[in-house]
């Protein structure tokens, strides 16, 4: 056991002894993007896909003590949408949240102006928009206060402050439900409820200064 420890603080000494390899190893920026996202639900409610969106924030990168490891993070307002069908009616349900996303990443150089890297992390969201939505009094759809999901995905570093990044956000539990009566339900007082998972293609620019 001993031996174990000892090794691995002699692996941790000699990976923080690496110097950082970048000029700056925090940067600060700003980050803006598309998003197309899945609305799913029963298909007896509503099953939306390729709903466009849009999201913009600060972002912050760092460097890390070993060659091609880092991490970002970024405090993002995030807007997605979705025109949904429901029996007479039509509605526009719109998820507005700050969303909150820390990535690992890894880099590859492509000489001394260019980069690749993969990325992948955690992202909380908390709902500061409308959280309830309603097409009659016995259909609703309530969107939850808070939401987890997971990123995946790659990007280029260009110039050593232009970012361009595509990755997959998906949801991780559910993003909010819907109640509802079917026409076999109309007599009694049983209710539907389907529990939703908004998930969403995502493609980026930051910038940092």
């Amino acid at each position: 056991m001993k031996k174990i420890i000892s090794s691995a603080l002699f692996v941790l000494s000699f990976l923080f002894s690496i110097p950082v390899h970048a000029d700056e190893p925090l940067k600060f920026g700003v980050k803006a993007g598309l998003n197309v996202s899945d609305f799913y639900f029963d298909s007896e409610v509503f099953d939306k896909t390729n709903q466009a969106g849009w999201f913009f924030g600060p972002t912050v990168k760092f460097t890390l003590p070993v060659v091609g490891l880092g991490m970002d993070a970024s405090v993002l307002y995030d807007y997605r949408a979705a025109k949904l069908d429901y029996a007479t009616m039509t509605q526009t349900v719109k998820q507005q949240q700050i969303a909150i996303p820390v990535n690992a990443r890894y880099s590859i150089g492509l000489g001394s102006m260019a980069s690749v890297f993969i990325f992948g992390g955690p992202q909380v969201a908390f709902n500061i928009g409308e959280k309830e939505y309603q097409w009659n009094m016995k259909s609703t759809y309530a969107l939850k206060n808070s939401n987890f999901s997971v990123n995946l995905g790659f990007g280029v570093t260009a110039f050593k402050h232009l970012q361009v990044s595509a990755n997959y956000n998906t949801s991780c539990g559910k993003t909010g439900h819907a109640t509802w009566k079917s026409a076999t339900d109309a007599a009694t007082s049983v209710f539907n409820k389907k529990s939703s998972r908004n998930s969403s293609w995502q493609v980026g620019v930051a910038y940092f200064f």
